[in-house]
């Protein structure tokens, strides 16, 4: 294969993500979390919004200090105050960024900003010739671009252009936009601003449809070397792109998605968790690439295609983006091959006819007690042995364990295996499985 296009990727955890209700952290958290992501392998780590606060400046100051590696973004409104603030922050950095930005959409200069298109360009022009002043690199985001007029936006980005800035920003601020307007915006901007190709084109999504990641790679696809995005798609409302859809998209499907990012896939969940201890804020179940059940499967038809060839129901390994291992849960539709897998792993060698009859009573008892643990699958086949039809595990009394799965220690070679049943009834209807 031919040398892949690189993608930089942008982390704004420290900046879009904090925004996210719940999810603020002090100078000394943001700096912990800077240094996984620096070992993560992003390009670029926005440490945060200097102006906004004298902890958020002291914070920035300090992720810049101490990191070293990528480059360290800070936030700026088009304004004197906010980037000579931005600048005090980010002086001790190795490779600095001021990043820049203001409104270009009628209803934000209208409504929020009330400035004329006039005003609009000269004062991003502005913005960027100051901060250039400052250091070498200079973003500008053209905030609510997928909102804004075409013609007008591609003045702004040619006068930010022009005045100095390296990477200007296309910004789906309100996530609104859907992925064939996004690749028609982006080849816009290619086609109709001045000296486009001197720049980086870096594009933003929000999630507030559900297609930010979609979005980003429309813009990837389109001519975008630039994605923003944040550890577990945290941010404003419903958040941003999810940097480890982004990251495991472009690997799975390289097919579709040539290019090349120089993340370390493996520290991906370590990332994800390190972030939900620290802002409190759990992962979702099924969130994609880090969530519980992103490498569980119930169903028996899952777990026997499993348990021969992982391939059949899995399009990467747990282990290609940190996660330990695959997970059996056992439930109302899982197989004997699943529990049969399991009980090998706790000492036990069932026949089939054993294994069918501790089948139905783990099934009974599920229906029961909901959650199973492995001490109540021990006395259903210590019973089963002793000659007991069946036994009342919930109230039995501390079970002694085998001797072989002490020897094991409990360790499963193969998936990891939790317990759960949500119905009443239960249908053999696996038995072959």
């Amino acid at each position: 294969m031919s040398a892949r296009e690189h993608v930089k990727i942008f982390d704004t955890t420290l900046r879009d993500g904090e925004q996210s209700p719940g999810c603020s952290m002090v100078a000394a958290e943001k700096v912990r979390l800077a240094h996984e992501l620096d070992r993560l392998g992003v390009d670029v780590i926005e440490a945060g919004f200097p102006i906004a606060s004298d902890g958020d400046f002291h914070a920035v100051q300090a992720v810049a200090r101490d990191v070293r590696r990528p480059v360290i973004a800070a936030l700026a409104r088009c304004c004197r105050d906010d980037i000579e603030r931005a600048w005090q922050a980010l002086a001790v950095a190795a490779h600095p960024c001021i990043h820049t930005f203001l409104a270009t959409s009628d209803i934000h200069l209208q409504h929020k900003l009330k400035i004329s298109r006039r005003e609009c360009v000269e004062q991003a022009r502005d913005a960027v010739k100051l901060a250039k002043s400052y250091c070498q690199e200079v973003e500008f985001s053209a905030e609510d671009a997928t909102r804004s007029d075409h013609d007008f936006l591609c003045e702004v980005l040619e006068a930010v252009v022009e005045a100095g800035a390296t990477t200007i920003n296309i910004p789906d601020t309100v996530g609104y936009s859907v992925p064939a307007e996004i690749t028609e915006l982006i080849q816009t901007v290619r086609q109709r601003v001045r000296s486009i190709e001197q720049v980086t084109i870096s594009a933003h999504c929000h999630n507030d449809l559900g297609l930010a990641v979609a979005n980003s790679l429309a813009a990837i696809a389109a001519g975008a070397r630039q994605v923003e995005c944040t550890i577990n798609g945290i941010g404003e409302r419903a958040g941003n792109a999810s940097l480890e859809e982004l990251v495991m998209a472009m690997r799975v499907r390289v097919d579709r998605y040539p290019y090349h990012t120089a993340v370390v896939s493996q520290n991906l969940f370590p990332t994800s968790q390190l972030l939900s201890e620290i802002v409190g804020f759990p992962v979702q179940p099924n969130k994609a690439i880090v969530g519980r059940n992103a490498f569980a499967h119930e169903a028996g038809i899952h777990q026997d295609g499993m348990i021969k060839n992982p391939l059949t129901y899995e399009i990467m390994t747990p282990q290609s983006v940190g996660v330990p291992g695959t997970s059996f849960i056992l439930g109302k539709h899982s197989g004997r091959h699943a529990l049969d897998q399991h009980c090998k792993a706790m000492g036990y060698e069932l026949e089939r006819r054993e294994l069918d009859h501790v089948y139905r009573q783990f099934l009974a008892l599920a229906d029961d007690t909901k959650m199973v643990e492995d001490r109540c699958i021990m006395e259903i086949i210590d019973a089963m042995r002793r000659g007991d039809c069946c036994v009342d595990v919930a109230n039995s009394p501390q079970l002694s364990i085998p001797s072989k799965a002490l020897e094991n220690g409990f360790a499963v070679t193969g998936p990891k295996v939790m317990f759960s049943h949500e119905s009443e009834q239960q249908e053999d209807y696996l038995w072959g499985v």
